[in-house]
């Protein structure tokens, strides 16, 4: 589980990473990141968007779960980034290491577009 601090859980801070971060899309995931101008939490916060077209309420919550542990293992105490993860239709079929894999690419391609910037 994220901590608290590492979490995006106002729509406001969802919605302005998605307007004005950098893009990065697999098949099945799109990964949003942008830095922020703040400096008032210490690491890179993650926030999640599963909508109703992924599947039934089980499958939505199933790839929040997955998608959630992922994101603890990617996350970087030192880092300023906030990143959006949205599940496509389609993400809930995948395995736990497809998916993985699809989001790892996707975080790995938006810090190398952010450096670019």
């Amino acid at each position: 589980m994220l901590p608290k601090n590492q979490r995006l859980r106002l729509a406001q801070d969802l919605t302005a990473t998605v307007r004005s971060g950098v893009r990065s899309g697999r098949r099945n995931v799109v990964l949003y990141a942008r830095r922020r101008q703040t400096e008032e939490f210490a690491g890179d916060r993650f926030g999640f968007i599963v909508s109703k077209a992924v599947g039934i309420a089980v499958k939505r919550n199933l790839a929040k779960r997955r998608m959630r542990e992922i994101a603890h293992e990617l996350r970087r105490v030192d880092g300023d980034i906030d990143i959006v993860v949205r599940a496509l239709p389609g993400a809930a079929e995948l395995s736990w290491e497809e998916l993985r894999s699809q989001i790892n690419a996707s975080f790995s391609a938006a810090l190398r577009k952010l450096e670019d910037r």
